[in-house]
């Protein structure tokens, strides 16, 4: 896991005051890769560098290079099939010079050009410059567990693992892109290829940039998850030869994220995903004892505490448990959103902080984690509901203009997803200022293409809902803004085993009653698969849902520097939302006893408040 930066001038050759800027680009990411830094220039490009050593620890400093020099790359991330593929290169004549796994990809290019993107299995962004071409081809891997933003100005391309390594570069001015702030008030999070920052994208999961000599950008999808159509059912196939099939994927998904050369370990929370990760490398290594890191709360309605130590200890691991306090959340929040790079809506990402430094502070560098499991196999309570609709155990009222919107967003107007999209366009009209609220056509995300609704035509419910989750949800907000980049904050790099690609493609053929049985069991194949090596208290527990406090708590306990970020001159001066309608937010959040129920309520607050905290950041004016 590294960081990576560069540019390419399409009019002139570059020289060493350009190399300088990108080590200014460099400096800013340092976090990503505080092991080594290099820079190179060539002709009309330059790259930047930092590097996290894991793999290759002597010999993998970036850039790396093909046989003949012709091929340069730098790559952030990890191919995990890198050994299997690299006797498969070398039976072809390759030779290799380093022993790290990233040095595949300038081989597989020569031999495949960019189908070779079909063969890995890992999680990686990359910038790969093809000098006999003079083409540049930036990558986001399948899932967008990495990520990868760009911009073009005054005949200047320029990329970076991280948006503040782009403000770096002097023809990059920072301004807010009010749509990426509605998308965070509508959605979980940014949904790419908006960033907060006008002008500057994010490359969206599956997909390269072709950046050819004469200045021509070209987005192309090389990959994305495609359900079947209609609802997939059991056909002459057993229950237990799924489970069977899913623990063998799982199995070695693990397997190939322990590879390392450095000591790795895994988070714990204490439900069902993060335990089968525990109990499987247990399995894998029985005879390591592993290290686990958890989160725990002093309120004993909120420790999980009882259930990572009953894993814990099956799992033959050392427990490293860290105590997060509330008044934890206020000394973090603003670093939590300078490492974003956006406002956000619930505070977990500082809990998330905090857990990662203690992580570093253990030396490991590689930790696993359990996201994804819930997307893919109906672990949400949306799930549920939307089964009870279609039985009629839900009935919602549905205006006529509101069916029309879901039809726009989502090919379908029976189709609910998290809110009431009309009534929640007057609560934002509400919260915005005048300015804003003058050009509302323009900064309101619903009049702009969320998803591709092809892809989600005539299927069912759960796997219609299965795909928006991973679009809007866990792409660019769990796995990116909260993952990477909290683990990253801390030098942590952080795997996803639910996230292997052979995993979540085969989750696309399991039938939608092992996903949701028919008596409502969320995650039951995994919870099957789970019953065969995870303690039975862990599997047979109730779904906890930890809400971390939002702003209520941080009003009602007199934080001045939210007063402050909130104050009426301050929210006036920005001229982003309406200072009187801030004003009658503080008010009804200050009272004692108030809160906010999340997720099913959104903490308008807190999105205000850590808005304040990026533009203190990022915006100058």
């Amino acid at each position: 896991m590294c960081g990576i930066n560069g540019f390419i001038n399409f009019n002139r050759a570059l020289n060493e005051d350009d190399k300088r800027i990108v080590e200014r680009m460099n400096d800013k990411i340092f976090h990503r890769g505080p092991d080594a830094q290099n820079s190179l220039l060539y002709k009309n490009v330059v790259f930047g560098f930092n590097r996290l050593s894991i793999i290759g620890l002597d010999n993998g400093m970036q850039p790396v290079f093909n046989e003949d020099k012709s091929v340069i790359l730098v790559c952030n991330g990890e191919i995990f099939n890198y050994i299997e593929l690299r006797e498969e290169l070398r039976s072809k004549g390759h030779y290799f010079e380093t022993s790290t796994d990233i040095e595949v990809i300038v081989h597989l290019y020569e031999e495949h050009g960019m189908q070779f993107l079909d063969k890995l299995n890992g999680q990686f962004a990359f910038a790969l410059y093809d000098t006999k071409k003079e083409t540049m081809f930036c990558v986001r891997d399948h899932l967008g567990i990495l990520p990868l933003f760009y911009t073009s100005v005054d005949n200047t391309f320029i990329f970076a693992s991280e948006v503040k390594a782009i403000l770096e570069h002097p023809k990059v001015k920072a301004s807010v892109d009010p749509v990426g702030l509605d998308q965070v008030l509508t959605f979980a999070g940014l949904i790419s290829p908006r960033t907060m920052f006008k002008g500057v994208k994010s490359l969206e999961n599956g997909h390269y940039l072709e950046v050819t000599r004469d200045g021509k950008i070209k987005n192309v999808e090389y990959w994305d998850l495609i359900y079947p159509e209609g609802e997939v059912v059991i056909n002459g196939r057993s229950e237990s030869s799924y489970i069977e099939e899913l623990e063998g994927l799982f199995e070695n998904a693990v397997k190939l994220r322990l590879r390392a050369d450095v000591p790795t370990g895994y988070y714990l929370s204490g439900g069902l995903d993060s335990s089968t990760i525990g109990m499987k490398i247990s399995q894998l290594l029985p005879e390591t004892r592993k290290e686990a890191f958890s989160i725990d709360f002093p309120d004993a309605k909120l420790s999980e505490s009882f259930y990572q130590d009953i894993v814990a200890k099956e799992a033959n691991s050392n427990l490293n448990k860290k105590v997060f306090h509330f008044n934890d959340i206020a000394s973090r929040l603003q670093k939590s959103v300078y490492h974003s790079e956006c406002p956000v809506k619930e505070t977990y990402n500082t809990a998330s902080l905090y857990l990662s430094g203690k992580v570093r502070e253990e030396n490991i560098k590689v930790i696993l984690s359990g996201e994804g499991a819930d997307e893919f196999f109906a672990g949400y309570v949306g799930f549920r509901f939307d089964k009870m609709r279609e039985m009629g155990m839900l009935v919602n009222e549905v205006s006529a203009e509101e069916k029309e919107l879901r039809k726009k967003l989502w090919g379908d107007e029976s189709f609910y997803y998290e809110l009431d999209f009309l009534k929640h366009n007057q609560t934002k009209r509400q919260l915005y200022s005048p300015a804003l609220n003058s050009s509302y056509e323009e900064v309101n995300c619903l009049n702009y293409p969320i998803i591709n609704t092809e892809r989600i035509a005539n299927r069912s419910t759960l796997n219609k809902r299965a795909y928006i989750d991973y679009k809007l949800r866990l792409t660019d907000h769990l796995i990116s803004d909260h993952g990477d980049r909290m683990a990253m904050a801390n030098s942590v790099e952080v795997r996803f085993p639910f996230l292997d690609k052979n995993i979540v493609e085969f989750s696309t053929k399991v039938p939608d009653s092992l996903k949701l049985s028919e008596d409502f069991i969320e995650k039951y194949i995994l919870k099957k698969m789970a019953t065969k090596f995870v303690p039975k208290a862990i599997c047979e527990r109730e779904k906890f849902g930890f809400v971390a406090p939002g702003s209520p708590y941080l009003l009602q306990h007199n934080k001045e520097y939210v007063s402050d970020i909130l104050s009426y001159d301050r929210i006036k001066r920005q001229g982003f939302f309406n200072p009187d309608e801030i004003e009658r937010l503080k008010k009804q959040y200050s009272q004692p006893g108030f809160t906010v129920n999340v997720p099913f309520e959104m903490d308008l607050l807190l999105i205000a408040t850590t808005f304040g905290m990026f533009l203190d950041n990022f915006i100058e004016n």
